[in-house]
């Protein structure tokens, strides 16, 4: 994946982030105040080399001898054998093995001071033992590790140079740093999660997911209503909303389509149900009316037909009758409002939907819808449910996909396109349905208000949302 793609999930699962940041810093607040306040005391310690000349010479090199044993007397800092005395000395109820945890001693590099610092719950404690541990360990490296034989004192100095104090504030726990660290742990898991979220989802979102499965154009994206089931004819009842000028921008990418002759005859499909489909297909029928052209709407889905139901016709005789002799197509067209918009109900549903689908009949009906009108659109069911998509697309100049965002996957598309290329008809273009109006997956129609504008092709101002449901 590029930057963009990341730049994008993130935008996507922007809550997530901030959920999952918020709860890291919230665990990371709950964990400080169950921790049991530390405080540290730190004595410093002065390590030299005594000679009885009093040379540069010596002095050089007793201070060298300091440097390189300091470096050794620091194991000894925490060794049991100071540390049985500090408890000897200060009653304390422990044994070496658990007070040297928290004793710690460090000297920086080419340096003869060496710090020794304790830990504990008690601040006295802590400044008590520190000191304690200081005074011993000068005791036990002076006066046994470092007393040369016949000789009363040792060449080794240490010397206190710096005590310990009670310490005022705890070193541990510390707030903001931990804070700092729930807030960063819980934004990483975050990204995790929302990356790997977005791996694992192979539902189509926006045209960049597309682009991913197929190199067809995306002739449009139709934004999500919520009202869309009670009020389908959103062109006719709404329209200055998104939605419609979303379908008249794909009505406009759909006459710059290259089709071989004069009419245009598109079949719509989709890879599986609940994708839109037909709510495009209604809804493109009106756009394409708007502008005077003749068209012809056929209910090609005669297993679940919806569109005489959409348009608020008696789909009773339709299609089918013509498919089997029972009428002529002129007697089951339905001009619907005051445009130039014929109906085709898919009558009675048959037994056998891909065989008269399929049939010469059908072949012929097209053929006469073409030569009569402008543009024929024919909604059809689903390609990957039935074959009833695919024979019709070869009758026709070819077909329109429509995805769902956030409904349709990946590989359904691509079986789609698959199943159309294989059979050799021609795939105009996606139509992506239920985007979002707003974020990193909108099509960028929800920024938008279109109230008082002139509609951009027949020039009419406020036309009544009433003529929708009336007939000619």
């Amino acid at each position: 994946m590029e930057l963009r793609d990341y730049l994008q999930i993130l935008h996507r699962n922007w809550v997530l982030l901030l959920v999952a940041t918020l709860v890291g810093g919230g665990l990371a607040v709950g964990v400080s105040f169950l921790q049991t306040p530390r405080y540290e005391a730190t004595t410093k310690l002065y390590v030299s080399a005594r000679s009885d000349a009093a040379g540069i010479n010596e002095l050089a090199q007793g201070t060298s001898f300091a440097r390189q044993a300091v470096v050794s007397f620091v194991d000894v800092v925490n060794s049991s054998i100071v540390l049985e005395r500090v408890i000897d000395q200060l009653r304390l109820d422990t044994t070496p093995d658990h007070l040297r945890s928290a004793v710690s001693a460090s000297t920086p590099l080419n340096s003869v001071i060496i710090s020794v610092t304790v830990s504990d719950p008690d601040p006295s404690t802590a400044a008590a033992i520190a000191n304690s541990v200081g005074t011993n360990f000068s005791d036990v490296v002076v006066n046994t590790l470092e007393r040369p034989q016949g000789e009363t004192a040792s060449l080794v100095r240490i010397e206190t140079i710096e005590p310990a104090l009670v310490p005022t504030t705890a070193s541990s726990p510390n707030f903001p740093l931990t804070i700092a660290l729930g807030l960063v742990a819980g934004l990483a898991l975050g990204v995790i999660l929302a990356v790997g979220r977005s791996v694992l989802d192979t539902r189509i979102h926006s045209r960049h997911d597309i682009e991913a499965v197929t190199d067809l154009p995306v002739l449009g994206g139709i934004p999500y209503d919520v009202g869309i089931t009670k009020r389908p004819l959103i062109v006719e009842s709404d329209r200055r909303s998104p939605g419609a000028e979303a379908f008249r921008s794909l009505r406009t990418n759909l006459q710059f389509v290259e089709v071989d002759g004069a009419a245009r005859t598109f079949v719509v499909s989709s890879a599986g149900p609940g994708e839109g489909k037909s709510v495009t297909t209604v809804n493109l029928a009106l756009a394409l009316a708007e502008t005077g052209a003749k068209v012809a709407l056929v209910d090609g889905d005669l297993r679940l037909p919806r569109i005489a139901e959409y348009m608020g016709l008696e789909g009773g005789a339709g299609l089918t009758d013509v498919l089997i002799g029972r009428a002529a197509l002129a007697d089951v067209l339905q001009q619907w409002g005051k445009n130039k918009l014929y109906i085709l109900p898919s009558g009675r549903i048959p037994p056998n939907p891909a065989e008269l689908l399929g049939s010469e009949a059908m072949r012929r009906t097209i053929e006469a819808l073409t030569t009569a009108f402008d543009y024929v659109l024919i909604d059809a069911p689903p390609l990957l449910l039935v074959t009833d998509a695919a024979v019709i697309s070869r009758l026709a100049n070819g077909t329109l996909l429509v995805a769902a965002s956030g409904s349709t996957r990946k590989p359904q598309l691509s079986a789609a396109v698959e199943k159309l290329n294989t059979i050799g008809s021609r795939i105009f273009g996606v139509v992506v349905t239920k985007m979002p109006p707003k974020g990193p997956d909108s099509y960028g129609y929800g920024e938008y208000s279109y109230a008082g504008v002139l509609d951009e092709d027949s020039g009419l101002k406020g036309r009544a949302a009433g003529n929708s449901a009336k007939r000619s």
